[in-house]
């Protein structure tokens, strides 16, 4: 609705409702201050601000005045100007009770990395994918600026106000503030900052409201808050924390153009976060977090603000299309690790990182979109250092990007006779009831295992990679027990909602494989999650599930015997069988330096044992055996009821993985007293280790 005053000007109530609402925000005055300032009714206010009148223009006037604007503002729907000031940081203060938090926890629930960083922003973009008919664009940027360059960004993220704050936070005695310190000190004696860019475009952007449960307050107010439901990637709300990990401030900025208006606005959204430690400053203490923001004296906070033009290209943050999205500006980037310090080093980690965890999901079949594309580029001081490149999947991965494009493109085989042949197997995933579901059955879900020759090149020959939902990947495990004569091979397996399928148990596995992986979204395998969500059998239904992958690409690259008299009388055949024997126990296998252990109230046997390996690339997959020495007849086994890894190693199931390059490992176990041939005070135990023919189960 529009009403047109005396003066000829039209005017849009409504809009001019949610404008003014938004000024009194900023201004931290009530609607009642506002009728008291203008000498109207209560009553009068609350209609202009929902909508239902407009205020005389002399009135509009007076609103302009009261609420610092320039003459107009109510016409263009201006904002206040940011050189007036209401932008700043707001530090929360220390808790009352004396508590202390020195340092964001959920920062060191992963490795830090800089490809971390790339895998978990990613992650969370694909999550948030807004029109599914176009990919998800992620561009990441590197620029070290220098000169008036730092100085007008400094100015623009009030640098002078936040410094004295990163100084008393940079206590050498904790290990957030030997950083803090430790970049100051390279900032000042350098005079480079360097910022890392993370764009996303086609995404849903920082939607909903500064405070209440939304997208914005997920991301920029809380902690553990994934805001995500179903088949989304991400579920613990960690993901997050490792863009504030690559700062070496803790400091990052945000600009978001909004899928949904908020306050009737969509572009230039903006806020920014710091996580600092604890810290004493001025006598004052204060609990680490601080926002940039408008501040809100009804909160004692800072709220987003809609920022102009210019103030967005200050702050590098001007977006390249109006497509919705959010860009993340890390000030003071660096690689945690350590790997990468140079631009051409962290472009390079950059790119590879992507391509190892995404690209299946920049792969489509034919007449398609994907679902994601990347780009990485380097600048210094405004000028290129390395060319923006866009993450290739055919470059990266040349086996895996053809078994899948042939998937999509229906062009798969039954069985391998060609280099470029694709084999697509079906992987029955039994998915159990959730535990909430009184009357609930079992649903089978029908995975997709696709298996095709290795490319010349291939670094890791052999492997088996698994994902779900937005195709991230998830599982990367050598695949053992290959038969000898076997064809050089990659595997790929779809599962849940990656499978294209559509069905009512995709969605099922997708949620039970979610619940199934840890925080670094590395592994499918037992969580507290998952046993505490599914009914009991969880754990046996993903173990059989894994067993039953493994298998079937070992029968898919198994060489085709001969037939008729080409193979042989049947003797010889059998005496020249190409599966591999057993390793020989000799220097060159795994074996028991030492295992210790008592028989506890229970009558189960609890040892703990220490592997001496022999240091190779790939990780040892081993599954330890428990044999009952008793005082006569053969050695039986007894079966494990837990199984814990305790160094340079991890535990899947019964089978135990040692890390790659690693020279010994420890474990833990206890025995299951259901499965003592004797009781276990009448025996003694053994461990012994064999290899495990189908890796992880």
């Amino acid at each position: 609705m529009t009403t047109q005053d005396g003066d000829g000007i039209i005017r849009d109530p409504e809009a001019f409702g949610v404008w003014l609402g938004r000024q009194l925000r900023r201004k931290g005055m009530s609607q009642s201050d506002l009728a008291a300032a203008l000498d109207v009714t209560r009553a009068a206010v609350s209609a202009w601000i929902t909508g239902r009148a407009t205020p005389r223009i002399d009135k509009i006037q007076a609103i302009e005045e009261i609420l610092d604007l320039a003459a107009g503002a109510s016409a263009t729907r201006d904002e206040t100007p940011e050189s007036s000031g209401y932008v700043g940081w707001h530090h929360r203060l220390a808790h009352s009770d004396g508590g202390r938090e020195l340092g964001n926890a959920a920062a060191f629930a992963f490795d830090s990395s800089l490809a971390i960083t790339a895998r978990e922003a990613t992650q969370n973009s694909l999550d948030e994918r807004w029109d599914r008919t176009r990919p998800v664009r992620m561009r990441f940027t590197l620029h070290e600026i220098t000169g008036e360059r730092l100085r007008r960004l400094q100015e623009a993220i009030h640098w002078d106000d936040l410094a004295p704050h990163i100084e008393a936070a940079g206590d050498p005695k904790q290990k957030v503030g030997r950083m803090l310190a430790d970049g100051l000190r390279e900032l000042r004696e350098t005079g480079k900052l360097l910022l890392l860019r993370i764009d996303d475009y086609n995404a849903n952007g920082l939607t909903g409201p500064d405070y209440a449960d939304g997208r914005f307050a997920a991301v920029v107010r809380r902690q553990l808050d994934s805001h995500k439901m179903g088949t989304a990637g991400g579920s613990f709300g960690l993901g997050k924390a490792t863009i504030w990990g690559a700062s070496r401030f803790g400091l990052v900025i945000m600009n978001s153009t909004l899928s949904e208006p908020y306050e009737d606005l969509r572009e230039r959204r903006m806020i920014g976060r710091i996580d600092l430690p604890w810290h004493e400053l001025n006598g004052v203490e204060y609990a680490g977090p601080a926002w940039l923001g408008s501040r809100d004296p009804m909160r004692e906070a800072a709220r987003s603000w809609w920022a102009g033009e210019r103030t967005v290209e200050e702050l590098y943050l001007t977006r390249g299309s109006a497509d919705p999205g959010t860009s993340f500006l890390i000030v003071g980037a660096h690689d945690p690790s350590g790997e990468a310090t140079t631009l051409e080093e962290m472009h390079a980690v950059l790119v590879r990182g992507l391509a190892s965890d995404f690209w299946a999901s920049m792969v489509a079949g034919r007449g398609q979109a994907p679902m994601l594309e990347a780009s990485v580029e380097a600048l210094s001081d405004g000028q290129v250092v390395v060319a923006e490149e866009r993450v290739d999947p055919y470059r990266h991965e040349p086996a895996r990007a053809r078994a899948v494009r042939a998937f999509f493109d229906r062009t798969t085989v039954s069985q391998l006779s060609k280099s470029d042949d694709v084999v697509e197997l079906s992987v029955p995933l039994t998915v159990p009831p959730r535990k909430t579901e009184v009357s609930g059955r079992s649903v089978e879900h029908r995975a997709v295992l696709l298996v095709t020759p290795a490319t010349e090149g291939d670094q890791k020959l052999n492997r088996l990679v698994g994902m779900r939902g937005t195709r991230m990947t998830v599982l990367d495990r050598p695949v053992t027990g290959v038969p000898l004569g076997a064809t050089q091979f990659q595997a790929v397996l779809l599962a849940g909602i990656a499978t294209g399928a559509e069905l009512p148990s995709d969605e099922m596995a997708e949620a039970f494989l979610r619940a199934a992986e840890p925080p670094e979204h590395n592994d499918w395998k037992p969580t507290e999650d998952l046993t505490s969500t599914y009914a009991r059998g969880a754990t046996t239904r993903l173990r059989e599930f894994r067993k039953t992958v493994f298998s079937l690409v070992r029968a898919a690259v198994k060489p085709t015997e001969p037939v008729g008299q080409e193979g042989g009388p049947p003797l010889l055949r059998e005496l020249t069988n190409l599966d591999p024997p057993p390793l020989p126990r000799t220097r060159g296998y795994p074996t028991v330096k030492s295992a210790t252990g008592e028989v506890d109230d229970a009558g189960a046997w609890r040892i703990r044992v220490e592997i001496k390996l022999p240091e190779r690339e790939d990780p040892w997959v081993l599954r330890p055996l428990l044999r009952f020495s008793t005082r006569s007849g053969p050695k039986p086994e007894a079966r494990w009821v837990e199984l814990v890894a305790e160094s340079n190693c991890e535990v899947s199931g019964d089978v135990l993985i040692c890390g790659a390059r690693e020279r010994s490992a420890v474990f833990a176990g206890v025995s299951d007293v259901a499965s003592h041939p004797v009781a276990g005070r009448l025996a003694i135990a053994e461990v012994d280790l064999v290899q495990a023919k189908d890796g992880r189960q």
